[in-house]
């Protein structure tokens, strides 16, 4: 006998609550193996495919595409041991009626729920139960819907024989028997109800895939409350592009600004709701919303930003030093390696291997310290973080164990890192469990700053933009090419002597790269 399974969003580890839907992977009918990925999610911090523990048919999906799901409410709900040839457990090719029981396949979720982790079992293959055939359910088959809008929080008992689990309102019913009342006829979509029967059917329009690849589109539509449904792309096969978003909001806001005049105080047009959406002031009055602003929500990756800022500058007690380098013989030592042949060599890479080095000497900035225990713990390996800007906003990969690479493998990793940021392809392993960091803010065009350190670490290297500026040369008055340094430290690792050391070390092999030859 079948039972209803309900596949909750898991703990994605690194203190997440909550992830949004950017792409399904699976419909609602479809035979899916144990720890095959069924949604893609976007966290604060990357892009993850969820797999699901149990094998069976997908019964139901929650949540549209675009929205935000906190962790543990439902994604999808599967019919274990229902599939009688047991496509749900063996790879490709298994022979019929190979399984086990149904009792056998209920117990057969892996309980993994990040891709990489679990079982090594081959995926099935995707098999699409087809619409007005045969169920394994029993009973006719719908086409594929999409999971209805209602609160997911109500829950009903399911008719399934033996099933003591519940399917919650508001997702989408298969056609079955067993798998929470009659169907209704072939071809229509219902929705369960609070008697656990099957409800009018939603309107096609509204089950139908939107035409969106980028997740920043669906994040620019979702903050300015645009209806990705209506509107039509200009891409490829109606592919809708972040410029088709951007005009559907310029051509809102003038509809908006072009209505009636104001006809006295908090009549005035413009007001932005604090969803981020513009309507007219008279909605948000008494709302304490000021006519014209703009209100943006601190969620996903600009939520945990501020978070883990204000929570560094709430522990951390930091201090920042800095020097002006004269760094023409770097630059001139870079040239000379990339006319070598093979791979370029970058500055960001000098400059992280520079770091390792002075990580070695002055080993007191390589820490964190444990509030909890009142310790400062000296880390053994040298974890590079260094800040890239994308799409989604500033973001920290981490080169693992930089100090064991050459220049020329910190340049490969650092590309490599960058670009998979830059695609929004990182995974949780790429961004964490950084210990120093390295920030290079003179692509922004300024000299100095005074970053925040990235807690938990204990420091931060600021690199500043290197221009052409009068400098004493040997005796002489010259133009040099001067980069500004800076360090912020945590004043409870170490104090300003050890800080002092270590950034007077790296503004020596700026200036002198031979010196680096010595620890060689």
């Amino acid at each position: 006998m079948a039972v209803v399974r309900e596949f909750t969003l898991p703990d994605l580890g690194e203190g997440l609550t909550e992830a949004t839907i950017v792409h399904w992977l699976v419909e609602v009918g479809e035979v899916v193996a144990i720890d095959q990925p069924v949604v893609e999610v976007e966290t604060a911090k990357a892009m993850v495919e969820v797999p699901c523990p149990y094998g069976g048919v997908v019964t139901a999906r929650f949540g549209e595409e675009g929205a935000e799901v906190p962790v543990g409410d439902p994604l999808v709900t599967v019919a274990v041991g229902a599939v009688p040839d047991d496509l749900a457990e063996a790879g490709p090719g298994a022979e019929p009626g190979s399984g086990g029981s149904a009792e056998d396949a209920v117990d057969s979720g892996s309980g993994n729920v990040l891709v990489g982790y679990g079982t090594a079992a081959a995926a099935a293959r995707r098999r699409r139960i087809r619409p007005g055939g045969a169920s394994p359910l029993g009973g006719a088959q719908r086409p594929p819907a999409r999971a209805a809008h209602g609160p997911a929080g109500a829950a009903v008992a399911g008719d399934t024989p033996g099933g003591s689990e519940t399917v919650h309102a508001g997702a989408t019913a298969v056609g079955a028997a067993g798998a929470g009342g009659q169907a209704g006829a072939a071809g229509t979509t219902g929705t369960t109800g609070a008697n656990g029967s099957v409800g009018a059917g939603v309107d096609e329009a509204d089950s139908r895939t939107v035409a969106v690849i980028s997740p920043l589109v669906r994040r620019m539509a979702r903050e300015h409350g645009l209806d990705l449904r209506e509107l039509t792309g200009s891409g490829r096969d109606g592919l809708i592009l972040r410029t088709d978003v951007e005009c559907a909001i310029r051509e809102r806001d003038r509809e908006v600004t072009g209505a009636a005049p104001a006809t006295g105080a908090g009549a005035a047009t413009g007001a932005v709701a604090p969803a981020g959406t513009v309507v007219p002031a008279a909605a948000a009055a008494g709302t304490g919303v000021v006519p014209g602003e703009e209100r943006i929500p601190l969620k996903g990756m600009l939520g945990a930003a501020a978070e883990k800022f204000s929570r560094s500058r709430r522990e951390i007690p930091e201090a920042t030093c800095w020097v002006d380098a004269d760094a023409t013989e770097l630059l001139a030592a870079r040239r000379a390696m990339n006319t070598a042949g093979g791979p370029k060599v970058s500055l960001l890479a000098l400059l992280a291997r520079i770091s390792t080095a002075a990580l070695a000497r002055f080993p007191q900035l390589n820490a964190t310290v444990d509030t909890a225990s009142q310790e400062i713990v000296r880390l053994p390996a040298v974890h590079l973080g260094f800040a890239a800007q994308t799409d989604r906003g500033l973001m920290v990969p981490v080169v693992r164990d930089a100090h064991t690479r050459t220049a020329e493998e910190l340049s490969a990793e650092i590309a490599r890192l960058t670009e998979t940021a830059r695609a929004g392809g990182l995974s949780l392993a790429d961004l964490t469990r950084g210990t120093f960091t390295l920030n290079n803010y003179g692509v922004f065009g300024v000299d100095g700053s005074t970053p925040i350190i990235n807690h938990p670490e204990a420091a931060m290297l600021g690199v500043g933009r290197i221009t052409a500026k009068p400098w004493v040369h040997e005796g002489e008055l010259a133009v040099r090419q001067v980069v500004q340094l800076s360090l912020t430290f945590d004043h409870r690792v170490c104090d300003g002597g050890t800080a002092g050391g270590f950034l007077r070390f790296v503004a020596d092999c700026v200036e002198q790269p031979a010196m680096l030859l010595r620890t060689l």
